[in-house]
């Protein structure tokens, strides 16, 4: 990889004057505390203002019913949640890995603190102590590629995009903040110096866990082993060290998680969803192909390393032809298409570029204007021969994640994040260059032109304006549990009921988990296929056939909220089934309402027999 010149990365344009710019000279690491600090004060601000200590999305809710459960006795290997679905429940695809850290919060706190007090406190903490890595990471990998400046601009695009990130506001205990913390870990290791282990090291480890923690990395993983693999075949003996530093770190994480995680009796399990068989020897041949390569032929000539490179590949193939061809494909290709429809075609992260254009046009600007530009930076920058590599390496990024979010957007997330890298080092160069020319306007224009545009909120206040404007308003998704049906007031009634099973619309179903000792139909959640579809085949049917699938299923409580958009959408599909009727307040005789202490968006009723 290709660097700037050292005296470039030491000193950049800053004059040697002034308490606060020698600071960043001979200190720049101070910058990077001063940013953690702003991030940690902002989200402490949220975390003041909220009103309840889980976040707002439903993954909060049901990771914390998780922990709890595993602080309760449920074994370590046993990821089973009991209370969701069917008779015997719903195997859950979330890691132990962050259970963990979250239940020993909850237990460190319990020690001088109530039970909800010390979850409160716990959930509080958790994502605020993820700030951290995720900062450093930026911080060293911009270093890495452009010195001190590069640094600092990079430190200001993330420090605005983490501001007004949810995840890491207290209560946002899902595993997407962990993900960007540890492929923020990954880039300061792929971005170290040419033939230097130890940052390939951290970034294999990063990988790894990456992997273990969820598969929405796995992509990432796979292009950055990739390039790993690439400039170790070009550059040979100098790359020996990082190339093998990296294959053996993936290759022993993924081992490690996979013995840890995983309970002996699904060793052979392959599943798509998580850390699996699939993944673990997809992970493992990949990683220890590329370290017996870089071993055996890291001095030999270009071709014999191509040609390793090339067994390496095929050999890694074989594997996942042979292991989990499954995993090639979609995970929810094959859901059945009454879910898709009246599900996961609703639910906002799924959705794909051509829905949002639609439902939610305000958001393509902040999704990805920044990632767009970013790319078109470095074919800019590649064409020119200005630092070809290092610009090769970030489209290599860039573009596949582009395209894996106009899939499906839960992926501009790390579009978003990536942007951040070629963006900072162009901005970076550009005031260099307004520097040195002082006297020309144009220069600083560029300059400023270029960082206001590399803040993709930036983007999304011009996009929410533009939509404003032409009357094009965002459709309410799937996702989230901010309607007056999903707090703990409403639910209360139903808390007090004896313990049954609650059908209910799929958005509602953690937070009845958490609130409650009752079991549910329906979560969110594509592992629960049969009790989603048993819950949606209730609202659909007519009253009386109804009536005989609340008593098949075993079902003792129904929950109706008028407000939720799925249960809005059943009944237009089908305006003479259960739920359109409830909408019209004509109640069968087979459902007793449960009275409330007042008026209720949440209609409950007791199925009677």
């Amino acid at each position: 990889m290709t660097h700037s010149k050292p005296a470039l990365r030491s000193a950049g344009p800053f004059p040697d004057t002034g308490l606060k710019l020698r600071v960043l000279r001979d200190r720049p690491w101070s910058i990077v505390l001063l940013a953690i600090v702003i991030v940690v004060l902002a989200s402490l601000v949220a975390g003041v203002r909220a009103t309840d200590y889980v976040g707002r999305d439903n993954d909060d809710a049901m990771r914390l019913v998780e922990v709890r459960d595993f602080l309760a006795g449920q074994g370590w290997f046993d990821t089973m949640q009991y209370r969701l679905g069917l008779e015997g429940g719903t195997l859950m695809h979330w890691s132990r890995l962050v259970d963990l850290p979250i239940a020993g919060l909850i237990a460190f706190f319990g020690l001088f603190l109530s039970p909800q007090a010390s979850e409160a406190a716990a959930l509080f903490v958790w994502p605020i102590l993820l700030i951290a890595p995720v900062l450093i990471g930026v911080a060293r990998a911009c270093f890495n590629i452009g010195g001190r400046q590069t640094m600092v601009i990079g430190l200001i695009l993330i420090v605005l995009s983490l501001i007004g990130n949810m995840r890491f506001q207290p209560g946002n205990i899902d595993h997407h903040n962990v993900q960007l913390a540890l492929i923020a870990l990954l880039m300061a290791g792929l971005t170290d110096p040419v033939g230097r282990p130890r940052g390939h090291t951290l970034a294999g480890i990063a990988a790894g866990i990456a992997i273990a923690v969820g598969v929405e990395t796995t992509p990432l993983v796979a292009i950055a082993g990739t390039v790993i693999a690439l400039r170790w075949a070009w550059h040979g003996e100098r790359m020996e060290g990082a190339a093998k530093a990296f294959g053996l770190s993936i290759a022993t994480t993924v081992t490690s998680a996979f013995l840890v995680t995983t309970p002996p009796h699904l060793y052979a399990m392959v599943t798509c969803d998580n850390l699996s068989l699939g993944f673990f020897a997809i992970a493992t041949s990949g990683g220890l192909a590329l370290f017996l390569s870089a071993l055996t032929t890291s001095v030999a000539s270009a071709k014999a390393r191509v040609l390793a490179l090339a067994a390496s590949a095929a050999a890694v193939a074989v594997v996942t032809l042979s292991v989990a061809p499954q995993c090639l494909q979609n995970p929810l290709a094959s859901l059945d298409p009454l879910l898709k429809t009246l599900w996961l075609d609703r639910v906002e992260e799924a959705q794909s570029i051509v829905q949002l254009a639609q439902t939610m046009p305000s958001y393509l600007g902040f999704g990805f204007a920044a990632g767009t530009l970013a790319i078109l930076t470095c074919l800019v920058r590649i064409w020119r021969n200005d630092r070809r590599e290092l610009h090769l390496v970030f489209l290599a990024l860039c573009l596949p994640t582009l395209a894996i979010s106009m899939l499906q957007i839960r992926g501009t997330t790390f579009l978003n994040f990536l942007s951040i890298f070629p963006l900072s080092l162009a901005v970076s160069d550009l005031r260099t260059r307004a520097y040195r020319e002082p006297r020309t306007i144009r220069a600083e224009l560029a300059f400023a032109g270029l960082m206001l545009m590399s803040i993709p909120s930036i983007w999304g206040l011009a996009a929410a304006a533009v939509a404003s404007s032409t009357g094009k308003e965002a459709t309410v998704m799937t996702g989230t549990t901010t309607s007056a049906c999903g707090t703990r007031d409403a639910i209360a009634p139903l808390a007090d009921e004896p313990t049954g099973l609650v059908a209910a619309p799929s958005n509602l179903g953690a937070a009845i988990l958490r609130f409650t000792r009752h079991r549910v139909l329906a979560a969110p959640y594509h592992r629960n296929t049969a009790g989603m579809l048993a819950e949606l085949n209730i609202g659909l049917a007519a009253p009386d056939a109804a009536r005989e699938l609340l008593h098949r299923d075993g079902v003792t409580l129904l929950a109706f909220c008028a407000e939720d958009g799925q249960t809005d959408l059943i009944a237009q599909r089908a305006p003479g089934g259960l739920y359109a009727a409830l909408g019209k307040g004509i109640v069968p005789d087979y459902l007793a309402p449960v009275a409330a202490p007042g008026p209720a968006a949440l209609k409950i009723f007791r199925v009677s027999r």
